[in-house]
């Protein structure tokens, strides 16, 4: 049995969830989210809790299993308390600022870069470094987190570019004077 497929889910105050042929819809204070449903996967709401089950154990339904227990939790927090991922810029000169509901990203390149947030995502700047992304979908946060990264990923040598708060780069030791 899946460790974390058999785990019961807590549904809070406030969060309905409702089952469907196919999907899975969760609704709470922040929005609605819809997980899909595999075949052979069974999933059932009583006494404020969501239960996960399998018909067969078969490797995919197994994988299933845990997967869609997995995506309804995240729903759930999402709806109710929502996700957000810290970005810092670190570099002379690095710096953003909001433009319009996008971002304006100054990193080194010879023109400005502008990123624009997908349905669902907000961004937050503090200062002229740090970028706060946040929305509902647990996915889509982290995606939008990742590609903004990606512009411009820190380098190992001097540690310049966009890295996530919490991230630790390792450093490269470069070439030595003779």
């Amino acid at each position: 049995m899946s460790r974390i497929g058999k785990k019961p889910i807590s549904i809070p105050q406030g969060v309905t969830v409702s089952i469907g042929s196919d999907q899975v819809e969760v609704t709470g204070p922040k929005g609605v989210l819809k997980a899909p449903l595999f075949p052979k996967i069974t999933v059932a709401v009583a006494d404020d809790h969501v239960r996960v089950s399998r018909k067969n154990d078969a490797a995919q339904t197994k994988a299933y299993h845990g997967l869609v227990r997995s995506m309804i939790h995240n729903h759930i927090i999402g709806v109710s308390e929502g996700y957000q991922i810290t970005l810092k810029l670190v570099g002379t000169g690095y710096r953003v600022q909001t433009k319009g509901q996008g971002l304006n990203l100054a990193v080194g390149f010879s023109h400005p870069v502008e990123v624009m947030p997908s349905e669902g995502i907000t961004f937050k700047v503090e200062g002229n470094d740090t970028i706060i992304v946040s929305g509902t979908d647990k996915h889509l946060v982290g995606q939008v987190a990742a590609n903004i990264r990606k512009i411009k990923p820190p380098e190992p040598y001097q540690g310049k570019g966009v890295r996530y708060a919490n991230e630790v780069v390792r450093r490269k030791q470069g070439k030595t004077a003779a």
